[in-house]
């Protein structure tokens, strides 16, 4: 399995164990996508997955710059504009996952960036 793909697995059933239910995978708009996109108590998490299997090339966490932000960004108004409620609350998460061998470490970042207001 290719390594990104299976971060996004891990990532996706750490966050369900913390009561968080997906709402979709993958979604994709043009040639951009979100990884996954999340829902817990009202709040819809836009989740980009990144995943390492050393540290040569940094944090995961880091590597959400500002331009992948702005394409996430871009990604989530197309996707609030076909699925989204009125009573939800929106927010951009960032899940890091490293993988060594069989060793896995995960770290949740929480409304690790914003939505731009218009």
């Amino acid at each position: 399995m290719l390594l990104g793909l299976r971060g996004e697995r891990i990532a996706e059933r750490f966050l369900r164990g913390r009561g968080w239910r997906t709402m979709q995978r993958r979604f994709r708009s043009g040639h951009r996508d979100i990884d996954l996109v999340m829902e817990r108590r009202g709040i819809v998490a836009f989740v980009e997955v990144k995943t390492r299997s050393g540290v040569t090339f940094g944090s995961p966490v880091e590597a959400v710059h500002w331009y992948k932000q702005r394409q996430i960004v871009k990604s989530a108004q197309v996707w609030i504009s076909r699925h989204g409620r009125d009573d939800d609350a929106y927010r951009f998460d960032v899940v890091g996952v490293w993988i060594s061998g069989e060793r896995v470490r995960v770290r949740h970042v929480e409304a690790a960036f914003t939505l731009p207001s218009r």
